[in-house]
């Protein structure tokens, strides 16, 4: 044991199932409520151990305009921002007695900075943070995804970097139809984050087709990713290519029925979603 880390104790722990209203059919989460003693190593640890796309832990705020903060673990990194942890983390501190300092938002420090959080027909949205990289990929990358993906270049109508925490490339194709049948070559895609988009109406009512691929991590495909879609809405939107409110399905190819809702208002890009607790019980940490 790291001789800066308090012994392991009881913690209490959820599981959460988040962008579906039906559970077990959107993104799994793991949260750690009371993470405080836990050095990043042990945290990093648990992350790999539990072997979902994330896990978070829940921390007091170290900035007096958030309610609460949140370190966000893959399994082999941590990320300064994440969607579907951030949504799965509010609806657990929530659920677990928080009471957020304003009457309208949830605000969550994490490392990105903080994170507006609002309640939302019935589930909760967050607003997109701001895109720190976003602009077309060169050539040579451009070749590289269109033969990860196996498809001809002529196929991938844009491309853009959309850079908000993860590093994610946007690939924009021309119909939901051509998202569902793609079958990666993920050696091809080497250590790039794609995420693919294509309109066209899906079963459910969804106006655009996500799929979001993470070669090397342990889930290759997410069911549901948040940080991508907040990326990828104001991109499209600001490109004229989405309305200022839509529904993305994701997960389909999966067996999911992920379902992210985007709101474009004068207050930013919402990116919502129901969340659903699955687990609830303790973890000796």
């Amino acid at each position: 044991m790291n001789s800066t880390e308090i012994p392991a104790r009881s913690r209490p722990f959820h599981q959460v199932d988040v962008f579906s209203s039906e559970a077990y059919r959107g993104n799994p989460l793991a949260v750690v409520v009371d993470a405080e003693g836990l050095t990043p190593e042990r945290m990093q640890q648990f992350a790999n151990w539990t072997n979902l796309a994330e896990t978070t832990f829940l921390l007091p705020p170290t900035d007096p305009r958030a309610d609460y903060r949140v370190r966000i673990f893959t399994g082999s990194e941590e990320f300064p921002f994440a969607g579907h942890p951030t949504l799965g983390s509010a609806h657990t501190w929530l659920e677990c007695g928080g009471t957020p300092q304003s009457e309208d938002f949830v605000v969550q420090e994490c490392g990105a900075g903080l994170v507006r959080v609002k309640r939302d027909d019935g589930g909760l949205a967050f607003v997109a943070p701001p895109l720190t990289r976003c602009g077309p990929v060169d050539g040579a990358i451009r070749s590289r995804i269109a033969a990860g993906l196996r498809l001809p270049e002529t196929d991938v109508v844009d491309a853009s970097w959309l850079v908000n925490g993860p590093e994610w490339i946007g690939v924009l194709l021309g119909s939901a139809e051509h998202v569902r049948a793609v079958r990666p070559d993920l050696a091809a895609l080497g250590n790039l984050k794609i995420g693919i988009i294509g309109p066209g109406r899906a079963d459910g009512g969804a106006d655009f087709e996500v799929r979001t691929f993470i070669p090397g991590d342990a889930m290759v495909e997410d069911p549901v990713t948040g940080s991508f879609n907040a990326g990828a809405a104001q991109w499209l939107i600001g490109s004229n290519r989405a309305p200022r409110e839509y529904v993305a399905a994701q997960g389909t190819a999966l067996g999911r029925a992920g379902r992210v809702h985007i709101k474009a208002d004068d207050g930013g890009i919402w990116v919502g979603g129901h969340s659903t607790t699955c687990i609830r019980g303790s973890v000796l940490l």
